[in-house]
């Protein structure tokens, strides 16, 4: 994941209802549908969120006949949780040692 990816990621999640959807996906694949039942907006509303999620990488989608259904993408989330974890971490790789010796 490069910084621009990384700064998708972070705009993507950077409404409240999106990390909301995130975290209702966290516990697995759901119909737009049953998503629906946890906000007060409109289907057009929730499809705005899940494309900006979509093209972010963070959630995939599959239809079945005419319904949608979306999960998280997994790929994502480890490689966040990798950078992240990256970020927050000091070692000889830590960007705080490149910068000291200069």
């Amino acid at each position: 994941m490069n910084y621009e990816e990384i700064a998708l990621s972070f705009k993507a999640m950077g409404d409240a209802k999106r990390v909301q959807i995130i975290e209702i996906l966290s516990c697995g694949e759901l119909c737009a549908c049953d998503l629906l039942e946890y906000f007060d907006f409109t289907q057009p509303t929730l499809s705005h969120h899940m494309k900006i999620l979509a093209q972010a990488n963070i959630v995939q989608s599959r239809k079945e006949g005419t319904w949608h259904f979306y999960s998280l993408n997994q790929t994502f989330i480890i490689e966040i949780q990798q950078q992240l974890s990256g970020f927050l971490k000091e070692d000889e790789h830590c960007v705080c040692n490149k910068i000291s010796s200069k």
